[in-house]
């Protein structure tokens, strides 16, 4: 499980649902984790296709700055993401990455490394644009960020209806490859 306070990166490419996960993770830690949570948000010119980043600080404590140099947490979904922002990455933090599309790692110091193929996951679940939603159960699950329930709860509240059903099966599936794969931080 995570410690307080998690300072986190979620990078990848426009149209990944990259700031969407960060929106839910931060909504699913106040709304029912009873947490505070800043988030921030950035798209390259490129918008879809392009990289975009989202970072979010959860605590127990009132935030006081938006920004962290140091990042506990970085999700990468996309290569060129991931180059830009792994140097954000504290020693002790963890990566998490998705090794369809992040398949050059750099040497780069951290605690723990979890290859995640979220794409993967989705595409057999029937659309590849669920990958995010298969990080975010992975994450609640492996890391502990939110529960099952908190995450479940806002993913209903927070997606269009017409992809309710997808994205819980989404985040169900990457909790699943978290308990199948024994994938906890120790």
């Amino acid at each position: 499980m995570m410690k307080d306070p998690q300072r986190i990166t979620l990078c990848g490419m426009g149209g990944q649902g990259i700031i969407l996960s960060a929106v839910i993770l931060g909504t699913a830690a106040v709304t029912r984790g009873k947490k505070y949570a800043v988030q921030t948000q950035s798209y390259g010119s490129e918008a879809r296709g392009g990289q975009c980043q989202a970072e979010l600080i959860i605590d127990s404590k009132p935030i006081n700055s938006p920004v962290a140099q140091q990042k506990d947490l970085l999700l990468a979904m996309f290569q060129e993401a991931y180059e830009k922002y792994i140097d954000t990455l504290a020693p002790d933090g963890v990566l998490v990455y998705d090794p369809d599309l992040v398949t050059s790692l750099i040497d780069h110091p951290c605690a723990h490394s979890f290859a995640v193929p979220a794409t993967q996951i989705a595409v057999d679940l029937g659309n590849r644009m669920a990958a995010n939603m298969v990080m975010l159960g992975f994450l609640s699950e492996a890391l502990g960020m939110v529960s099952h329930e908190a995450l479940v709860e806002t993913v209903r509240e927070n997606v269009s209806s017409r992809f309710v059903d997808l994205n819980l099966k989404a985040v169900a599936a990457g909790a699943a490859y978290a308990k199948e794969h024994s994938l906890t931080l120790s």
